[in-house]
């Protein structure tokens, strides 16, 4: 996907934007669907590395998307396994990681919502 200048300032706007504002739309459309708080906060830790309690703290210091993203302990490398249309943009297309990270993140509560089991939402590998 190419960055175009419109694009890119639109970007910016989302960055910028408090990972806490958007949180608790995630949890409603999961819990809309008959999913759970926890398990919202369960794909959260998966895709970001962060323990339930800094999760908390970023929610409660309203942290950016930029800032949630960048400062994640270990971002996971199955994430790259995520595939699929997000607001009409496939998300392994995108090229700006950044919102990539931010469209595979709305890619996961969709499956969430979706109702399609927790292992495949976190793309664990069955033996």
């Amino acid at each position: 996907m190419k960055t175009t200048t419109k694009s890119g300032a639109r970007w910016n706007r989302v960055y910028a934007m408090s990972f806490a504002s958007l949180y608790p739309i995630y949890v409603a459309k999961a819990e809309k669907k008959g999913r759970r708080k926890t398990e919202v906060d369960e794909v959260l830790r998966w895709l970001t590395g962060y323990t339930q309690k800094v999760l908390e703290g970023h929610i409660k210091k309203q942290t950016n998307f930029q800032d949630f993203f960048n400062n994640a302990p270990k971002l996971n490398p199955a994430r790259r396994a995520i595939t699929g249309v997000i607001c009409g943009v496939r998300v392994e297309d995108i090229e700006d990681p950044l919102m990539q990270d931010i469209r595979y993140l709305d890619k996961l509560i969709d499956e969430l919502a979706k109702g399609r089991p927790m292992d495949k939402v976190l793309r664990k590998q069955t033996a």
